[in-house]
């Protein structure tokens, strides 16, 4: 199993195309009620749209199987399980010797030689499916201290929302398939996927994340600061590529008066800008705390790639069929809320 989290820890377990993926989630402190039709709606956010998605369809039905006494947490591990049922294998074997560029299939079979390639196997998004799951129970459990997250689509492809966005503006997303904050960046996120799908080819994107609530001075330093934490979780999710919050690498650019966000008084301490994101020294600030996540386009295109027989060590040719998301970054924008989540709860279980 894969463990993210000291003192709310979830343990992840399953494969793409075995019976059913879950986790183990402890930490979670008793007598909490568990809303478990919140569940459902962040496991129906993470579905693929038609057109836009994989035509792959999962009912994710989340079974918690312990840890929970008429809805309510007894302070033991939650296990939670989902099962596997539109499977088909039957396309990826021949993988086992000729890997997909862009997918972990050459570095999975050096390192484990019994490594089930089906679907990705251990490697596959689709063991995001119960990170959701334990994110939205740890979503309610940080809700209790006024903690609120909210993920949406910043770009797909070429097409980028180059609007300002806060909490709320991020919260319209639940209404678009992109995840978009508009109707309007909906309608072009959405050509964006469709043009790369009928060429054969795929999309990637940002996602930008807004946690507002957090206290001045939560989170760790050094190796338990906040944003290190977080980036850590945000990196772990399958096609993650980059994370920065606030300016980012653009600050870098930037002069110090320029970069510095000035303080001032207005029932208490606020910051004029928010150029570091809501973070200072690993510890939030009292600002929203604001970060992005580069994913890359899905690796499974149907255009023909160079790629290599492992059996013969010669050079051959690629071409992947099957039911692959064109672009994967709107399904990403719930596991982004589900990982910040978690992590935001276990520190808060740690007293940092």
């Amino acid at each position: 199993m894969y463990q993210l989290g000291k003192k709310v820890r979830m343990s992840l377990f399953g494969r793409s195309h075995g019976s059913c993926v879950g986790c183990i989630l402890e930490g979670i402190p008793a007598g909490m009620y568990v809303d478990e039709g919140m569940i459902e709606r962040d496991m129906a956010l993470r579905r693929p749209h038609t057109g836009i998605g994989t035509p792959r369809r999962e009912e994710d039905e989340v079974c918690i199987a312990q840890g929970l006494v008429k809805g309510v947490t007894d302070g033991g591990p939650l296990l939670i399980t989902i099962e596997n049922r539109d499977t088909d294998g039957s396309r990826y074997l021949m993988f086992k010797e000729t890997p997909r560029p862009g997918h972990a299939d050459l570095p999975a079979m050096a390192k484990f030689p019994h490594h089930d390639i089906r679907g990705g196997g251990q490697f596959s998004g689709r063991l995001t499916a119960p990170i959701v799951a334990a994110g939205s129970i740890a979503k309610q459990m940080i809700a209790a201290e006024g903690i609120g997250i909210r993920a949406f689509t910043r770009s797909v492809g070429g097409v980028v929302d180059a609007c300002e966005r806060d909490f709320d503006a991020a919260s319209e997303s639940v209404l678009h398939p992109t995840r978009a904050c508009t109707e309007e960046m909906d309608s072009s996120m959405t050509r964006e996927i469709l043009d790369a799908a009928s060429e054969g080819d795929s999309v990637g994107g940002v996602v930008e994340c807004i946690t507002v609530g957090l206290p001045i001075g939560f989170g760790g330093i050094w190796f338990e600061s906040l944003d290190s934490e977080i980036s850590a979780a945000v990196f772990s999710i399958p096609a993650c590529k980059g994370v920065e919050f606030g300016r980012g690498f653009g600050i870098s650019g930037m002069r110090g008066s320029e970069s510095n966000d000035p303080f001032y008084v207005d029932e208490g301490v606020k910051a004029r800008t928010n150029n570091m994101g809501g973070i200072l020294g690993g510890m939030s600030d009292g600002m929203p705390m604001v970060f992005r996540s580069a994913f890359k386009p899905t690796p499974s295109i149907a255009k023909e790639q160079d790629t290599v027989d492992l059996r013969t060590m010669t050079n051959g040719k690629v071409a992947v069929t099957g039911r692959h998301d064109p672009c994967i970054v709107p399904r990403a924008v719930s596991v982004v809320e589900a990982v910040t989540a978690l992590v935001i709860a276990d520190q808060m279980r740690r007293g940092l």
